[in-house]
């Protein structure tokens, strides 16, 4: 909402003119910042009927009017108001805004930062993992990226530190045992099957969201929300099915990742409510706390000797660049995500789904040409029907 009044919103309906127009002008009075208007006539028509309410936007002085009263004349100031209708993003036959037009180009920004730093992510995640395999250690290695990064931001205060207590660790704590679930069923699925499909089958995650927050929460949603399940399920099945490259343990993962992603923002609404941590810090804070959760499992599960045997034989096949391979998935890991942390700071729930949905179509296609995956034409339809789905769901969640 424009507004460059430093006061509460105003809003006129048009059903309170016609009903008082001399009320509603000299409620506007109330406003100490607002100089006085003209009295009017209640008798007149002022012409003017909405049938939706608006917003003042910008009040401004533009003149005198000189009123006769016996033989002296009196000033009053002239008001020029701008306003917009509700449902407008700008005022009523009046410029956007400066302010506006920055904060759309910054968000601009944020979205082609995430969504290009995802797509590299993707890139070099896989290539570490066709030459070592071995995804807990992969996932473990990101985290310890991304916290050692922030780390070293707050100590030379690069970004300010969060101030945070006992009481905020907690309501943490499930978000980051979700996050660390989600984050390595999805690296084990792509150490299985190609990237594109990991991405296609996690755009389902939707249909999960409404399933748990159904069965489990009790949540109602409208009809289309249901209806919009249909070609997302139906999408990700047809996908699935043609697939040429599939593999069990590829598609459980990244089912098993949207599971533990959807869990992860059911806890993270219940338990940040009224947190002030910023955007980068919360998720700093819960690459810390996941890596804590996760590095006793990656040890046990794969384990050093494991990793040894793995990284020589890389390192033979591949040559030293595997470590920088190593090292750009993991920093890319962090700053994608916390690149889309930001994102969401400065936008509605509704407008970062959708810029998710996108990105999936960003690394879909990006993954398909650079690792030259092959694509039945009844594969690539199954994926456009459930990202058609997905895009429908955001819009009939709002």
């Amino acid at each position: 909402m424009i507004s460059t009044v430093k006061q509460s919103a105003v809003t006129l309906n048009g059903s309170d003119f016609n009903r008082s127009k001399f009320q509603t002008l000299t409620s506007l009075r109330r406003f100490s910042l607002l100089p006085p208007l003209p009295a009017m006539n209640p008798s007149q028509s002022s012409g003017v009927s909405l049938s939706k309410p608006i917003y003042v936007s910008s009040v401004e002085k533009f003149g005198t009017l000189r009123r006769s009263k016996g033989h002296d004349q009196e000033k009053s100031c002239l008001v020029k108001c701008k306003a917009y209708e509700a449902d407008r993003a700008e005022p009523i036959d009046g410029p956007e805004s400066k302010t506006e037009v920055a904060r759309r180009v910054k968000i601009g920004v944020y979205f082609a930062t995430w969504w290009f730093l995802n797509v590299i992510f993707n890139i070099y995640n896989k290539k570490v993992l066709n030459a070592f395999p071995f995804p807990w250690l992969t996932s473990t290695l990101s985290l310890a990226a991304g916290s050692l990064i922030m780390l070293i931001s707050w100590a030379v205060r690069i970004a300010e530190t969060p101030k945070t207590d006992l009481e905020f660790w907690k309501t943490l704590f499930p978000v980051a045992v979700a996050h660390t679930i989600g984050h390595v069923a999805a690296t084990v699925s792509m150490s299985k099957v190609a990237v594109s499909f990991t991405h296609i089958i996690k755009s389902g995650e939707p249909a999960f969201s409404v399933l748990v927050s159904r069965f489990l929460l009790g949540e109602s949603f409208p009809l289309a929300v249901y209806l919009s399940l249909i070609p997302i399920i139906g999408g990700c099945g047809l996908s699935a099915l043609t697939e040429l490259n599939f593999n069990w343990i590829g598609f459980s993962g990244a089912m098993i990742s949207n599971v533990a992603f959807v869990f992860r923002n059911i806890f993270s609404k219940k338990g940040m409510k009224g947190k002030s941590v910023s955007g980068m810090n919360y998720y700093a804070c819960l690459s810390m706390l996941s890596l804590l959760i996760l590095t006793p499992f990656a040890i046990a599960v794969e384990g050093p000797q494991m990793w040894a045997l793995g990284f020589e034989k890389a390192v033979s096949q591949i040559g030293p660049q595997i470590v920088w391979w190593m090292a750009a998935q993991s920093v890319f890991y962090h700053l994608y995500n916390q690149v889309s942390y930001m994102s969401l700071d400065e936008i509605s729930p509704l407008t970062f789904s959708i810029g998710n949905t996108m990105k999936r179509i960003s690394v879909i296609v990006s993954s398909i040409i650079i690792f030259r995956t092959p694509v039945q034409p009844v594969n690539a339809l199954g994926a456009a029907i459930a990202i058609l789905g997905t895009f429908l769901y955001s819009q009939a969640k709002q």
